[in-house]
């Protein structure tokens, strides 16, 4: 195939330049053109440059474009890759009349109307639209806002003027300031906070005990502290947070609670008893931390504190004047059902209970195998260091747990039991092991004893785990039904309870299904042990007579 060869190329404009159009098949039969053209772009020094190794450009006394990028990043100056792909392109564009003075030049194509689809797309040349890797070499000035504040993120001036207005109001002289029980004032109409959280704030900006918080002490705290904006979790875990943690323990609770049990109409008739006034307070601190430090350390950190229910729980304690209807945590009938739990099964009272104490727990409902592994230490270690016997605060984290196996915490505690050889799942053998004890109790008790494989099949269209070989925790926690498990493994009451589902509770548990299975269970023992105390009362004459050296809960 001939083509005439062009005079004069200098002359043509390289934008306009483009191959004809040719059909695929066309082009299979005359591949000898677009080899030739390949050739010859091959054949430029200007395309070696862009291909050729460091070294062969280097012996021939040229500079390529990846060496020069190189050799200006390890230089450190700026790097200008749009102006290295220019100059090679403005080097190429100039030997193109060489280029097609050696061969035969393509026709060019037809001038298109410019109403065609192919006449848009040819105005938007390379040239026109320039160097994609100029188009990323000019990002836009975006600006970011700040979005992290290490001492929290300061108030609005709306907000600061609003605080200010009413911190004015009620530190009617700023000089002398307010009094400790003034300051709970303070604490509910500018803090926005629960009013038995007043002491600890106040101590909080009273650094020095001098007994007075004055107005300009609490804008530094309040205001310039950046505590105005903070949400209120944050805001009660930086009050009751000792200097230099980034946790709270046990202890620092204690303040609070000693303010709600000295200003709350709801435990006033505690004041005249005030070893109970400490047992109840260890009750709450027991059940908080049962129930949100999930990680066991006794360490909550901000992050549990948030997640929890507390706030809301200490928001309702604040506004409520029957403390029993503060079911999270503070209910004092539930304080009142665990520690008389505990006093019935420790018989010398001397605050620990061993094995043969908790096995005549609900009417010796438990098997000694679970028993043996609670005090195994499996699912908890214990807070006390008396070996063989558990303490008080252990045995709140077992009632919970065994009273409202619906809860995580108490999946979590029963699962660590089960769990043997602490791999992480249940096996059909794990289980057994279990469940032989109860087989011999129902033979025991001229019950109909139900086989292990039948008990198997139902576990597992209860749970309906992943794997039918094994369960594991996460199997349990996506089922409602992971608590009737462990009674059929190790407590006969309930699993016989389950099994003939009595009517009443069922058709009770739908009246109110916000009230969890702890719930129900402390309202039911709150009213039997209540019913115990004036049979107890009426048949002693009278209900001041007691044994004082057997120091009853009541």
């Amino acid at each position: 195939m001939e083509i005439d060869t062009v005079e004069d190329v200098t002359c043509l404009n390289p934008e306009l330049l483009q191959l004809p159009e040719v059909s695929p098949f066309a082009l299979k039969t005359t591949p000898l053109l677009v080899d030739d053209l390949f050739s010859q772009w091959l054949s430029l020094p200007e395309t070696g440059n862009l291909f050729f190794s460091p070294f062969i450009l280097e012996e021939r006394g040229e500079r390529g474009l990846v060496k020069s990028l190189i050799n200006d990043a390890k230089a450190g100056t700026a790097i200008n890759a749009c102006a290295n792909f220019s100059n090679v392109n403005a080097v190429g564009s100039n030997s193109l009349p060489s280029m097609f003075s050696s061969v035969n030049a393509p026709p060019l194509s037809p001038r298109s109307s410019s109403g065609s689809p192919r006449s848009s797309k040819q105005k938007s040349s390379p040239s026109a639209l320039g160097s994609p890797l100029k188009l990323f070499s000019d990002p836009m000035q975006e600006v970011i806002p700040q979005f992290y504040f290490q001492n929290g993120r300061p108030p609005t001036k709306e907000l600061k003027e609003q605080s200010l207005s009413k911190i004015n109001h009620l530190f009617n002289n700023p000089l002398n300031g307010l009094l400790i029980d003034e300051f709970k004032t303070v604490t509910k109409e500018v803090c926005k906070l629960p009013s038995f959280l007043s002491s600890a704030l106040f101590r909080k900006i009273d650094v020095d005990c001098v007994g007075i918080v004055t107005r300009d002490a609490f804008i530094t705290y309040w205001v310039d502290g950046n505590m105005l904006t903070m949400d209120v979790a944050t805001q009660i875990f930086e009050i009751l947070k000792r200097p230099g943690n980034r946790h709270l323990t046990q202890v620092d609770f204690r303040p609070i609670l000693r303010e709600l049990l000295a200003t709350h109409p709801g435990l006033k008739f505690l004041q005249n008893t005030p070893e109970f006034q400490d047992r109840y307070a260890e009750t709450v601190i027991y059940r908080i931390f049962y129930h949100m430090n999930r990680s066991g350390n006794g360490r909550l950190t901000r992050r549990e504190l948030k997640r929890g229910e507390l706030i809301s729980a200490m928001q309702q304690a604040d506004e409520e004047d029957d403390i029993n209807k503060v079911l999270r945590y503070f209910s004092y009938e539930h304080f009142y059902v665990i520690y008389c739990k505990f006093w019935e099964l420790d018989t010398d009272h001397d605050f620990f209970i061993d094995r043969e104490n908790l096995i005549r727990y609900g009417n010796h409902a438990l098997t000694y195998r679970i028993v043996d592994r609670i005090f195994s230490q499996a699912p908890r270690k214990f807070a006390g260091d008396v070996e063989g016997k558990m303490g008080y605060e252990d045995f709140v984290y077992f009632m919970l747990s065994e009273e409202d196996k619906s809860s995580e915490p108490s999946l979590e505690y029963w699962f660590k039991c089960i769990d043997l050889d602490g791999n992480g799942v249940l096996t059909p053998n794990e289980m057994q092991f279990f469940y032989e004890e109860q087989l011999h109790r129902m033979e025991c008790l001229a019950l109909e004893p139900v086989l292990f494989e039948d008990i198997l099949c139902q576990i597992i269209d209860m749970v309906a785990p992943e794997r039918e070989d094994c369960i594991t925790l996460q199997d349990l926690k996506g089922s409602k039904l992971s608590g009737n498990v462990f009674n059929i493994l190790f407590n006969l009451n309930k699993f016989m309870a389950f099994e003939t589902r009595d009517p009443f509770l069922i058709r009770q548990e739908r009246e109110d299904p916000t009230l969890t299975e702890w719930d129900r269970f402390a309202h039911r023992e709150y009213i039997r042990l209540s019913m115990e105390e004036d049979v107890e009362d009426a048949s002693n004459g009278s209900a001041d007579v007691w044994d004082e050296s057997l120091e009853a809960p009541f």
